[in-house]
């Protein structure tokens, strides 16, 4: 099975074309995230040049990935793709609401 099959099946899709559009979205969408973040770091003064580069980009990735889960919807739709990604988007907040509740109960 090739691997455009597999991730047809995988995700529940019939065309090629399809997982184009769908790498696309996954691929505009991380430079949008990264975009949106750099202005809102900068708004509250978190700069690489006034701290530890360490902490400045843990900061940037923990603004980037919330900004990239409330986007990638809104991006899959510009491309007629809002029905997957709202269904990955929702088993993705599934996933990390379970290990959540895992790490409560233990």
């Amino acid at each position: 099975m090739s691997w455009s099959e597999k991730l047809k099946a995988r995700w529940g899709i019939n065309s090629n074309f399809q997982i184009i559009l769908i790498l696309i979205v996954f691929s505009i969408n991380g430079s949008f995230a990264a975009w949106v973040a750099k202005p809102l770091t900068e708004l509250v003064g978190i700069s690489s040049s006034t701290m530890n580069p360490w902490i400045y980009y843990t900061i940037r990735v923990l603004i980037v990935f919330p900004i990239y889960q409330l986007t990638l919807p809104l991006v899959g739709f510009v491309f007629g793709q809002f029905k997957f990604f709202w269904e990955f988007e929702k088993k993705m907040v599934g996933r990390f609401s379970r290990k959540a509740k895992n790490k409560e109960d233990t």
